[in-house]
């Protein structure tokens, strides 16, 4: 198996951040004690602050494996205590830097209206180099760039429709990536160039005949600001704003030709077995684990209030 490639370059102004430095609690760990950083960073990668794409943290530690002292720690000990933002600090203040992440997942269980529990993994961007920049590229749509490798097992084309608030057609890639630890990660890529979208959908490509190859592109996180007006029987009409953000990871190419899927040192069914083998597996521990935080939570919750005396209908004495 083939050593895979999954990096992204983000680059921009810090827009905000909830980075925080924390020290190991578990008394079990050989780690008890010592500081590490967790939180989020989000960059700015646009010069209007709407393409904000956010990097998260999960334990960054102050040395490394061998020891030595954690270039990444250090900068994100520094963007904590001096890291101007554009949210506190305004747009030309705001520090700039460069991350170098990876595509990854969070995982987690939620429940339905009928009370099942249903998995879901949101991708994210995690972990990574960070280093402060004196400038950033010109060209905005380089700002936030992405190449991974990755198998490929169906291509959905999606139709315009306006009433849907689909101007264009595109392509859904579906598939699985891989982190640095060869685990599987099933994901979703967007496809919108006609010439793309008729590549990927002449692959042909099915869970039983999957397409192994890589592919980059750019993250697309922008932020629309939609505007609603109330009239008013009298005076100033009632305006009110919301955001609504949509993130996507957009294919702009493609690797020439695929990946040998079959050959031993590239890739093979078996080896896709055994990865989704250990995915389920991880997945059983992701579950056991948050039964168990609502398990304690739940032990740990007051009793419940008095109950409150009703109100007679028709009848308001505020």
């Amino acid at each position: 198996m083939q050593r895979m490639t999954n990096t992204e370059t983000i680059e921009g102004r810090i827009f905000q951040h909830d980075l925080e430095l924390k020290t190991v609690q578990n008394a079990q760990s050989a780690n008890y004690g010592k500081p590490f950083i967790q939180g989020n960073i989000e960059v700015a990668t646009d010069e209007a602050g709407l393409n904000v794409v956010k990097t998260h943290y999960t334990y960054v530690s102050e040395t490394t494996k061998n020891g030595g002292k954690n270039g990444t720690f250090a900068n994100l000990k520094k963007i904590i205590e001096e890291g101007k933002t554009w949210i506190a600090d305004g747009k030309e203040n705001a520090t700039l830097v460069q991350l170098s992440p990876s595509i990854a997942l969070n995982d987690f269980y939620t429940s339905d209206n009928s009370g099942n529990e249903q998995l879901v993994s949101e991708k994210r961007n995690e972990g990574g180099f960070v280093n402060f920049a004196t400038s950033i590229n010109e060209d905005e749509s380089k700002r936030t760039k992405f190449i991974t490798d990755v198998v490929i097992t169906g291509v959905k084309h999606i139709d315009a429709d306006p009433e849907k608030n689909i101007d264009n057609d595109y392509a859904i890639v579906r598939g699985a990536i891989f982190n640095f630890r060869n685990d599987i990660l099933p994901i979703e890529f967007v496809v919108r160039d006609a010439g793309g979208m008729k590549y990927f959908e002449n692959l042909e490509a099915t869970p039983s005949k999957p397409v192994f190859t890589q592919v980059w592109g750019n993250i697309v996180s922008l932020t629309k600001v939609v505007t609603y007006s109330q009239e008013s029987a009298f005076g100033e009409d009632a305006v009110r704003t919301s955001k609504r953000t949509t993130k996507e990871y957009l294919i702009t190419g493609a690797r020439k030709s695929p990946y040998d899927f079959g050959d031993e040192k590239v890739l093979t069914a078996e080896d896709l077995t055994k990865a989704q083998q250990n995915r389920e597996v991880y997945l059983a521990d992701v579950k056991k684990r948050q039964d168990e935080y609502k398990a304690q939570k739940a032990a740990n919750t007051p009793s419940p209030a008095a109950a409150v005396s009703t109100v007679a209908t028709g009848s308001f004495n505020f």
